[in-house]
């Protein structure tokens, strides 16, 4: 895949005035099946920028995403990362946050980490991640050797967890997710909302998907997800994996008019 080149949001017209806009996750959807089925989803984005918008919601950080994209992966206009802790727009290569939208972000967690990490350290079946978060901290997940009593520590401190893919422990601001982030971050953008399509295939997307858009869980999805979201008329099960459920979605909610000659 050649690299692409970030083109800066006011150089676009507004997502308000886009026909569409992604809001996808990255790990098994966006970046999900085979190298065939991501180049045609992403030549597809590049071809229709003006009319077409991309929002990463995600749980990896800025710096890694301008890795991804350095490396041929459409760049994003705006990012939504860290689960939902962090909403910014793209500036050229710079993610920057968006002050106002993260504000209460920033005043539900206040200066939670310290404690969090104090609460934590040497709790079965969790190890820190390396990476210092501004709005959560991160665990690697044992499930074997993990002790239930985690969960309960972060109710006490009036803070929210989330286990995703049996692979990773969350703690984060209470009532913060990428669900009510992505709500926030559509309100604030005056998006309408038939506009709009969250893609993703873990449970730390479940809120996300849970959220009242438009949503698909791509094809390859964690189970647990696609029983949490088998009520709800609004979420395609694609049979597709990862990007190619992504563009099967697209065209089963006629979001793009030119989706299906993709």
């Amino acid at each position: 895949m050649s690299a692409t080149h970030p083109v800066p949001v006011e150089d676009r017209p507004p997502l308000s005035e886009r026909h569409f806009v992604l809001a996808t996750d990255l790990d098994g959807t966006f970046l999900g099946g085979s190298d065939a089925d991501r180049q045609r989803l992403y030549d597809w984005i590049e071809a229709h920028r003006d009319t077409v918008g991309l929002v990463f919601v995600t749980g990896r950080d800025p710096e890694f995403i301008a890795e991804l994209c350095d490396g041929g992966v459409p760049w994003p206009e705006y990012v939504i990362g860290d689960v939902g802790t962090t909403i910014a727009r793209v500036d050229g290569r710079t993610i920057a946050p968006i002050e106002a939208l993260e504000k209460e972000i920033a005043e539900a967690w206040g200066d939670a980490g310290d404690r969090v990490r104090a609460a934590f350290d040497g709790h079965p079946g969790l190890r820190l991640q390396p990476t210092e978060f501004r709005y959560r901290v991160s665990y690697d997940l044992h499930p074997a050797d993990f002790h239930a009593s985690g969960k309960d520590k972060v109710e006490e401190m009036g803070l929210d967890w989330l286990i995703s893919d049996n692979r990773y422990f969350d703690v984060l601001p209470k009532g913060v997710s990428k669900g009510p982030s992505l709500r926030r971050f559509v309100a604030h953008m005056e998006i309408g909302e038939d506009r709009v399509l969250a893609a993703g295939d873990t449970l730390n997307d479940a809120s996300m998907l849970e959220c009242g858009l438009p949503a698909v869980a791509v094809g390859g999805s964690e189970q647990a997800l696609l029983d949490r979201v088998a009520h709800l008329p609004h979420v395609h099960s694609a049979k597709a994996i990862g990007a190619a459920g992504i563009l099967e979605a697209i065209v089963e909610k006629n979001l793009h008019p030119t989706a299906k000659g993709a």
